[in-house]
């Protein structure tokens, strides 16, 4: 029989919905969860993570202990192979670090993929894994149209201690049919139990997933019918129903899932979720490729007046996924190859501009393609190879000296490797927080079985929308009140990923003789490569031609601005961490020998 495995508390954590839900309902949602018979509850992974830097109020971390501390079903964490929670690819002592301070936070289920089904890429993190006691669910991810590849990578996985296989479908392309074919293949040529993690519009995740129940899959993940509703997956409810009609009955409570969906509904039953024009939709639909990133397209192109040519760039997607080794487009992949499908339509001469990250994938930086990567491509990356360095694995006891002191724990350093100056304001909230708090309790001669109870008091506090709250205690009153977070809005959604070596900006001489340095894309200006390293250039510096002038970042990742000319920086016009627009101006460039000549 199947069991259900819930997504909700995970989907709800992330873009677009994180922040709808109060965090003390959350918790009370997961209370709610945990009696209603699931197999384990998914409570993270790198949306998640994502989210939580960029809104700056509470750490992943500490989501996970709260959420563990309330609940006895296990807890699971999705991991992208290599990738882990960010988008660049750690060496294996990080991986280990990150998979013991998530054990160690409650995580007890793995659910570990690689953006290219390379099995060689789950390999460090996976003893990791194992090593730590926590179960390693091994996921497949379907979009290569490679079924060899599919086949080979779950031959593989028993070698490395996996569980279970996890078939994983996040662009929506899995017919019913086949998803029973798959689950049965894949059982039987790994020997390990098989499960379904599925979406789509339409009900086909929900068809999917009954197929592949019947096919002996022996977990379906699901999400209580809102989040399901409005993010396309398959709803718990449904489910039951369903597979009970079957015969096949998953042995969960269907009065706690409807009390779980009333609790739900309160916060998001009438936001106006993430809507997605038609046109997207059936434009992602027909072309088989992930809704999100078509949609992060269209925000593309209209930020540079190009909305017309959406079509003429889906084109482009598919001849450059092909020319690529024919990946799936799950994230960061999918990000990267859309990156370079746009940059050669807009330049109008394809891989004029090459993708830093596109070279990392195609010279096998990211593992093993599923099909080969087109020789004439592999021969462009090798011309445009020059100049261009590999980027220096993350040395986190390097990275904890150069930090100053801002993450004072294992796990804060972790969210500064993955997300660097964007972790900051979140680090120091925690920190400012902490001494705020140990402060004000030593100050009042408070024990410190009191201040525990206080600091619950805060806590709830801070994640309800409760004004303020006042106890008392053996003569001592307490009042905690709450003060208004600033408004989270998150930038445009850029396209572009990291570490790419952009078109030269555009250099527009003047009457005064000096250049300007435009913003060829929208993102957060950064001076700096990292935290507390000196910034790439400063007023009054001369650089060479090809010297990087700033990063850009759009999407989390990270994309250098260079100069085509020698010149001295004669003013800096954008302050670190500052958004910019397209065609913003960035610098002013004085000509060591005069303008260039256009």
């Amino acid at each position: 029989m199947p069991r259900l495995v819930d997504t909700t508390i995970r989907v709800l954590s992330q873009e677009p919905l994180a922040g709808l839900m109060p965090t003390a309902d959350l918790l009370r949602l997961a209370e709610i969860l945990d009696g209603a018979g699931f197999a384990y509850l998914e409570v993270s992974g790198g949306g998640v993570f994502d989210s939580a830097v960029r809104r700056g109020v509470e750490s992943p971390w500490e989501r996970i202990r709260a959420l563990k501390a309330r609940t006895k079903t296990p807890l699971a964490l999705a991991v992208r192979g290599r990738f882990l929670v960010g988008s660049r690819p750690v060496g294996g002592d990080f991986a280990r670090r990150f998979v013991a301070s998530a054990a160690q936070s409650g995580i007890d289920i793995f659910r570990l993929h690689d953006p290219l089904n390379d099995v060689d890429n789950l390999r460090e993190a996976a003893e990791a894994i194992v090593g730590s006691g926590a179960e390693f669910e091994a996921g497949l991810l379907y979009g290569s149209g490679r079924h060899e590849a599919l086949v080979d990578a779950a031959t593989r996985l028993p070698e490395l201690g996996a569980a279970r296989i996890l078939l994983n479908d996040p662009a929506a392309l899995l017919q019913p049919h086949r998803a029973s074919e798959l689950v049965a293949e894949l059982r039987d040529v790994s020997g390990l139990p098989v499960g379904l993690y599925a979406q789509g519009a339409g009900g086909n995740a929900l068809a999917a997933a009954l197929e592949a129940a019947r096919a002996g899959a022996d977990v379906i993940a699901v999400a209580v019918y809102p989040v399901a509703l409005t993010m396309h997956r398959v709803s718990a409810e449904a489910a039951c129903q369903a597979l009970g009609g079957l015969g096949l009955p998953a042995g969960v409570d269907m009065d706690l899932l409807w009390d779980a969906a009333d609790l739900v509904d309160e916060h998001i039953g009438d936001e106006p979720i993430a809507p997605v024009a038609p046109r997207i939709a059936v434009r992602a639909a027909q072309r088989k490729l992930p809704v999100g990133l078509v949609a992060a397209l269209d925000v593309q192109l209209r930020a540079q007046a190009a909305g017309d040519r959406l079509d003429e760039v889906l084109d482009e997607v598919d001849k450059v996924r092909g020319e690529v080794g024919s990946p799936p487009l799950a994230a960061p992949i999918g990000q990267i190859v859309a990156s370079q499908a746009l940059l050669n339509v807009l330049t109008a001469n394809r891989y004029s501009t090459m993708v830093d990250e596109l070279r990392d994938l195609v010279t096998g930086g990211f593992g093993r393609t599923p099909a080969a990567v087109d020789p004439a491509l592999r021969r462009a990356v090798e011309l445009f190879q020059n100049g261009h360095d590999e980027p220096e694995p993350v040395d986190l006891d390097q990275l904890r000296e150069e930090a100053q002191g801002i993450a004072s724990s294992e796990e804060e350093l972790l969210l500064l490797a993955l997300f660097g100056e964007e972790a900051e304001p979140l680090l120091k909230s925690i920190r400012e927080r902490a001494a705020g708090d140990e402060a004000s309790l030593a100050a009042g001669g408070v024990d410190r079985a009191r201040a525990e109870r206080i600091r619950e008091v805060v806590r709830i506090v801070q994640e309800t929308g409760v004004g303020e709250i006042t106890i008392e205690e053996d003569g001592t009153r307490v009042s905690v009140r709450r003060t208004p977070e600033p408004s989270y809005a998150p930038l445009p959604s850029a396209v572009l990923p990291a570490e790419t070596d952009l078109a030269p900006p555009p250099a527009t001489p003047r009457d005064d003789g000096l250049v300007r340095v435009e913003s060829p894309m929208v993102g957060t200006f950064y001076r700096a490569p990292a935290p507390g390293v000196a910034p790439f250039v400063e007023e009054g510096d001369a650089v060479a031609a090809g010297q990087t002038l700033c990063i850009l970042e759009a999407m989390k990742l990270m994309n250098e601005v260079k100069t085509e000319i020698e010149a001295i920086v004669r003013s800096i016009n954008v302050g670190n961490g500052e958004p910019v627009e397209y065609g913003q101006l960035l610098f002013e460039l004085d000509p060591v020998s005069g303008p260039p000549m256009l």
